[in-house]
């Protein structure tokens, strides 16, 4: 019974899934671009300046959601805690225990403790290296893959709403709305060639 309410893939589209996957070079693209695009939506936790979790003093802290004074730790100042500052570093340390995530930069990090001067080629400690400014490349990519990709989603999920509504309004009413509609269609393709040409 349970069964019941799990879909079911039609036979078409059974053959549909089985041709993607013999076409070996789409299939192992389309899942490196999962991998990818999976790894970017989690870019906080992959790439931060800020630990993803602070055991101090029998409490636990995440200071990758929320924000905390340095007081919290047995600092000095209320302001909040610079977890790159050794001072800190040294006092979460002495009753806890940090988690970094796998890359201690975020995308505007700077990294004043570089060996050689910016740029500076791939290391252990930046995988990629940094850009003129000391920013970590790898770190740059991820959060910069993720604004792209998220943007050309949202971008065609709002030009598909448009145009099927565009579409079926045309369809339904027909006549005049509908060479209204082509005639605005028309204008707004050629826009970007009538600016050319002027």
């Amino acid at each position: 019974m349970a069964n019941n309410f799990l879909p079911t893939v039609s036979s078409i589209n059974k053959r549909r899934i089985e041709n993607f996957k013999r076409n070996r070079r789409g299939f192992y693209s389309f899942l490196i671009l999962l991998f990818i695009f999976i790894s970017s939506i989690f870019a906080n936790f992959i790439a931060n300046e800020r630990p993803i979790l602070i055991y101090f003093d029998k409490k636990i802290f995440l200071p990758i959601l929320f924000d905390y004074p340095e007081t919290d730790f047995g600092g000095e100042f209320e302001t909040n805690a610079d977890y790159r500052d050794q001072f800190v570093k040294e006092l979460i340390q002495k009753n806890g225990w940090i988690i970094w995530p796998l890359i201690p930069f975020s995308h505007d990090t700077i990294n004043y403790e570089l060996k050689s001067p910016a740029p500076s080629a791939p290391d252990a400690t930046n995988w990629l290296g940094t850009d003129d400014q000391g920013r970590d490349v790898l770190a740059r990519l991820i959060y910069g893959f993720r604004i792209s990709i998220l943007f050309g989603l949202i971008l065609t999920v709002l030009s598909s709403i448009i145009g099927i509504t565009a579409g079926a309004i045309q369809g339904f009413f027909g006549g005049l709305i509908d060479l209204i509609f082509q005639r605005f269609i028309e204008v707004w393709e050629s826009i970007p060639l009538l600016y050319l040409l002027i």
